[in-house]
């Protein structure tokens, strides 16, 4: 190798690098954020709605150099087979995270607009349902992180209860919404709510696809 190969060697390692550490960061930012939005909602914080809020800035942020770095990163480098998985599997994985983070957002949103009936919100299972798919994203983020496809595939499995969960409150709601009239507003909030925490579950389940990808070069979204 002379030395001008060993410079873009070098060079291609630094920017992979950078690139990498922006996705660690912004996986850091969003696990922190869903992680408030799901203490929001058990707790009825009305404040810490507000920094959620405050701090999704920095999501959409992370996600935009990310998208920069990647191409900086294709322009230059022309990287192919495993690097290649890599980068397209970040670019994919930054989308997956930027839209938790909007989702954290809307919990927060919901929660603020159900302050006044918080009894329902802990008597309904929506509290449980947003654990679970915090859990489905924390365990998709670990399986990315240590490049586990076994907890990747675990987490695919993850996904129908937070399914059945959906269903579950859903049905509840409507009865709620049938014997007291006063509810209706606040319940049709949280079946909204459930649409997001089920779309939560949904990134989860992304994100683990995605690592999959990346260690097996085998694509298995839309196997069902």
């Amino acid at each position: 190798m002379n030395e001008s190969e060993k410079y873009m060697s070098k060079h291609f390692t630094q920017e992979m690098e950078g690139m990498k550490s922006t996705l660690r960061q912004m996986i850091e930012l969003v696990d922190q954020q869903v992680a408030a939005a799901v203490e929001a909602l058990q707790t009825g914080n009305v404040e810490l709605c507000r920094v959620i809020k405050e701090r999704d800035k920095q999501t959409d942020a992370y996600e935009n150099l990310i998208q920069v770095q990647c191409e900086n990163i294709f322009a230059l480098f022309q990287p192919v087979a495993v690097d290649l998985r890599v980068i397209i599997t970040s670019l994919k994985i930054s989308t997956q995270l930027e839209r938790c983070g909007d989702i954290a957002v809307n919990i927060a949103n919901r929660t603020r607009k159900t302050i006044d009936h918080h009894d329902l919100v802990l008597a309904s299972q929506v509290v449980e349902m947003a654990k679970q798919a915090h859990n489905m994203l924390q365990q998709a983020i670990a399986a990315f992180t240590n490049l586990d496809d076994a907890l990747a595939r675990h987490v695919l499995t993850l996904d129908d209860e937070v399914d059945g969960l959906n269903k579950s409150i859903f049905k509840q709601l409507v009865e709620t919404m049938k014997a007291d009239p006063e509810r209706i507003e606040a319940c049709a909030h949280l079946i909204v709510l459930c649409k997001q925490l089920e779309r939560l579950a949904d990134h989860a389940t992304n994100i683990a696809e995605d690592v999959i990808f990346l260690k097996q070069a085998r694509i298995v979204a839309h196997q069902k």
